[in-house]
């Protein structure tokens, strides 16, 4: 039986990693969101904790999705881009 919502695997993406920032559902709290990394779940977990580390902040990975604690948006951007991935700023 299909169903409407996503499984566990990886939709096929456009090559392009999108952050963005969100406050949506966080009581007021912005966390900065990084979608469309083409990664296996190990090699995610290590760039989201090197991009914790480099904004001196928290956060996790879920569902394919890096989140950082706080506005680090064009920081997040900077690091992304100096290890060669294709990065737009996604959202308002």
């Amino acid at each position: 039986m299909k169903t409407r919502y996503a499984s566990a695997s990886r939709p096929v993406d456009d090559g392009i990693v999108r952050v963005s920032r969100q406050t949506k559902g966080r009581a007021g709290k912005g966390v900065t969101l990084v979608h469309g990394l083409a990664l296996d779940a190990a090699a995610l977990s290590a760039l989201g904790k090197q991009l914790k580390i480099s904004c001196g902040s928290g956060g996790t990975v879920k569902d394919g999705v890096i989140e950082v604690q706080g506005d680090h948006c064009e920081r997040v951007i900077e690091i992304l881009r100096a290890r060669g991935f294709v990065v737009k700023r996604a959202g308002g």
